[in-house]
């Protein structure tokens, strides 16, 4: 099972937001109310506010996470079959093309020069090989008349080879001249291709992209001018190892996960898996076919694959956000509630406000044992379904134990807060590596280190 990190460690920014919106009321709240009570004895204990989930009984799913490349189906790159420059473009980039639609005109001036010539060159040889027919049905017919008089001995055998000769010379020059037409033939036909090809078309319907192609330009058929597919169905590769192909096989559940993706995420089977692996890294390609109807995935888009492959043992199931490392011992475990009454959960819906805080309840550091780690939660053991576990401010109770006001929530919302971070801390990743990139001076001319000479 794919490893995850750890949830005790910092939190996003997003989460601090988010926990100091809840509880910031909360503590003001506490601190007044207990201020209010006791006036006159100088020292006012604060209460901190926590949320807690509920622990549940259940198994994890067994998921491979893996990173995968959006393509489009039928997606193609055109290259032009000739050179020559390019005289009109009839595509823009998005443009939505059908078969056989013009995408580029190419300069057809010498092309068409061609034609004409291979043209030209096409009636010539069909009139030679009308002289050269005519020529060998009159030595068929003088052969004709050269055996009735040899058989009458009214020539001498010598002019009767002589004719029987030439006859066989006009049959070969009228093959020769049916020879010439059909290859004047075949050289029309190959220059009608070649000004055929000056006009670039689309050979699939679909949308045209990249597009490199400007009035003027020489293309040659090592210039790619286009790219083409079709958007509305797209095609997701994901790479496997040959280890994974021990348990990961074809139509096994997919979840797609992306930004631009309606809701976050979508789930399809998986499709294909090539047969073939790579002669040196032993991997081989896996595809999943998604309808793209909104077009929210474009080719080249990298997106996160989770494929299950089957579900781990039973077992008690705490957030991952609850697992925290005690600092005083490095022992991990989870903050549990002495009771197990606390409260309805409270669905904290976007846009809600905060609510639903208990009187303060006491907590207790629990170690457990981590027998199984999901994407978002993981199962446990030395703790039962059931008990009330805190998800987020372990940091404000003791190192073994507490006492807190609680926030019941429910597990969704715990996992949209664990969701949030992990976005949150790629957002942070990416930031860093361009500025890592922006400060970073230009590397120095190391050929006066090295020795080497420009």
């Amino acid at each position: 099972m794919q490893r995850l990190h750890k949830a005790a460690g910092p939190l996003s920014p997003a989460i601090i937001l988010v926990f100091l919106f809840l509880t910031t009321p909360l503590i003001l709240t506490s601190c007044s109310d207990e201020a209010g009570g006791s006036q006159g004895r100088g020292t006012e204990r604060l209460i901190p506010a926590v949320e807690a989930v509920q622990a549940r009984h259940g198994s994890l799913p067994l998921t491979e996470r893996l990173s995968g490349k959006v393509r489009a189906r039928n997606q193609v790159e055109l290259y032009p079959e000739v050179s020559a420059v390019v005289t009109s473009v009839y595509a823009e980039n998005g443009d939505l093309v059908n078969e056989g639609d013009p995408l580029i005109q190419l300069r057809d001036t010498e092309f068409r020069e061609r034609l004409k010539q291979a043209e030209a060159d096409l009636q010539i040889a069909r009139a030679q090989a009308k002289q050269a027919e005519a020529e060998h049905r009159r030595m068929q017919s003088e052969l004709r008349r050269a055996t009735r008089l040899s058989e009458q001995d009214l020539i001498s055998p010598t002019e009767f080879e002589t004719i029987q000769t030439q006859a066989v010379a006009a049959e070969a020059d009228a093959e020769l001249a049916r020879a010439r037409v059909e290859q004047a033939e075949a050289t029309v036909e190959e220059r009608r291709e070649a000004l055929a090809r000056t006009t670039i078309r689309a050979p699939v319907g679909g949308t045209v992209g990249n597009r490199r192609a400007e009035v003027g330009m020489l293309v040659t058929p090592n210039t790619r001018v286009y790219t083409l597919g079709k958007m509305d169905s797209v095609i997701v590769e994901v790479v496997l190892t040959d280890r994974m192909l021990a348990y990961i096989k074809e139509d096994q559940r997919s979840q797609i996960m992306g930004q631009t993706l309606p809701g976050g995420s979508m789930s399809a089977p998986l499709s294909r898996i090539s047969p073939f692996l790579h002669p040196v890294t032993h991997s081989t390609t896996a595809e999943i076919d998604l309808a793209n109807p909104d077009r929210a995935l474009k080719p080249g888009m990298f997106v996160t694959v989770d494929i299950f492959y089957g579900e781990s043992d039973q077992a008690t199931l705490v957030p991952l956000s609850s697992l925290w490392e005690n600092p005083a011992t490095s022992v991990t475990g989870v903050f549990v509630s002495r009771g197990t009454e606390i409260g309805e959960p409270v669905a904290m819906l976007e846009g809600s406000r905060p609510g639903g805080i208990t009187e303060p309840v006491g907590f207790e550091f629990v170690p457990v044992n981590v027998v199984a780690k999901g994407r978002l939660s993981a199962g446990v053991t030395g703790i039962d379904s059931g008990r009330w576990v805190v998800t987020i401010g372990q940091d404000l109770l003791g190192s073994d134990t507490g006492s807190a006001r609680v926030r019941p929530v429910d597990w969704e919302w715990v996992e949209k807060l664990q969701q949030l971070q992990r976005e949150d801390l790629l957002d942070e990743i990416i930031r860093k590596q361009q500025t890592n990139v922006i400060d970073t001076p230009p590397p120095a001319d190391t050929s006066r280190r090295t020795g080497g000479t420009s």
